[in-house]
């Protein structure tokens, strides 16, 4: 798995704070790792961390978000993913949000947004699905 540099990632977790990374743990498949808390504070390093995450070439490879780290999902930062959601959309592909606990994909099902997410439990699911969609031989 390779990490990639964004302009979102931060050093050490703090509390309250926001951690993210991207990485390429297989070929053709973007995950934006993110811990900590998005509140009003934190959502717009998350906007600029989705937007780094889209941004990738290819632009029809695979976006996930991994949401396993993230303890709280405030209404601020529904909204970002939210955008992120309708953007991955305008380029043609799903943005996939993996793990997250109930704090996390609660205000997802509450709000109804959650079907404009692919919600995966985790990394293994989402690349197991990829491999699935590749031909074989």
């Amino acid at each position: 798995m390779s990490a990639l540099s964004s302009p979102a990632s931060r050093g050490p977790s703090r509390p309250g704070g926001l951690d993210t990374s991207l990485t390429r743990p297989a070929p053709g498949v973007h995950v934006l790792v993110v811990d900590g808390e998005v509140d009003t504070l934190t959502a717009p390093a998350l906007g600029e961390a989705l937007g780094a995450l889209l941004e990738q070439e290819p632009t029809d490879a695979v976006a996930a978000v991994d949401l396993d780290g993230v303890g709280f999902l405030a209404s601020s930062g529904l909204a970002v993913l939210i955008r992120a959601a309708h953007r991955a959309e305008a380029q043609g592909r799903a943005l996939h949000l993996l793990g997250g606990s109930r704090a996390v994909t609660r205000p997802l099902e509450v709000t109804g947004s959650d079907r404009l997410f692919t919600l995966l439990p985790g990394l293994d699911e989402l690349l197991g699905r990829v491999d699935g969609d590749r031909p074989t031989g």
